[in-house]
Order: structure tokens, then sequence, then C-alpha cells
């Protein structure tokens, strides 16, 4: 049986390379522009890290960032910048497990709730967090992190 819980915890600063664009969602369109961004960082000879995808739906906008070690500018399309330390409301699952729908809709009635409760100000933005490349990568597949960015 698997569990899946919400947390409310603080995530750290990170340097992000990111590549955005707008359009209609296509998983294929998201893993090229990862690739895109990989193979960027590993071009400048940069560590990589997690690799987050940000959503603003209603906007139809996509970004993906690969997290990168070390300092670096950004050249063409591709951006760097500093994702600050924040609080997120987090849940951590694979996906071949659990409905992403399922989560999707638990966290936001979870801050709902705890907005309500005033344990929260607000609930922004969206994003997937991977430990790696979750198309090749099982491992960082089975433990995907939806975070709701929150304000206490």
């Amino acid at each position: 049986m698997t569990t899946v819980d919400f947390v409310l915890k603080r995530v750290p600063a990170c340097r992000v390379a990111t590549l955005s664009w707008n359009g209609a969602w296509s998983e294929s369109a998201i893993h090229s522009h990862f690739l895109q961004v990989q193979r960027w960082a590993e071009g400048q000879g940069l560590r990589t890290g997690r690799w987050i995808f940000r959503e603003w739906w209603q906007k139809r906008r996509w970004q993906v960032s690969v997290e990168v070690k070390g300092k670096v500018r950004g050249d063409g399309k591709i951006r760097v910048q500093e994702l600050p330390s924040t609080w997120v409301a987090s849940v951590t699952f694979d996906p071949d497990q659990v409905s992403p729908r399922v989560v999707y809709h638990g966290l936001s009635d979870w801050t709902r709730w705890r907005k309500k409760e005033k344990d929260l100000r607000s609930v922004s933005y969206v994003r997937e967090v991977y430990a790696g490349d979750p198309w090749k990568n099982r491992k960082a597949w089975s433990k995907t992190e939806v975070q709701f960015l929150v304000r206490k």
C-alpha cells in the first residue's frame, strides 16, 4: 500500500537554468525543452541537479528549469535565475501508483482548508520537482514532488 501525505516545508534557494514558452500543453514539448536546457548546462561544464516544471495554465505559459551548480550567465533563450527559499505545501508520490489528478485536487483542498484556518495567507503557482530526468530515470519519476508555493 502506498501512503501519500501533505507537508508544509521550507525549500532552499537554488540557481536554475530556465526555458519558457507559451502554447498548448504537450508532454513531448516539455521533455524536449528540458533536454535543451540539460544539454546547454552540460555544454557549459555545469553539474546539474533537480528538474523543475512550472506552469501558469490559465495563461498557457510553461517553464522548465534545471538546477545548475556553479556561476554562469544565460545564453539566447536560456535564462539563469535564482529561485529564492520559500515555503511550499508539498506531496511526494509515484504517479504509477497514485493518480496526479488525485494529488492535485487533494493538495488544493488541503491548502484551501489551511487558508480558512488562517495557517496560510495565500497560495501562488504550482511546480513539479524531479530528482533528474523522469523520462529516463525511474527513481526520479517514482518520487515526483508537487509543490504549491505558499505564504504563511
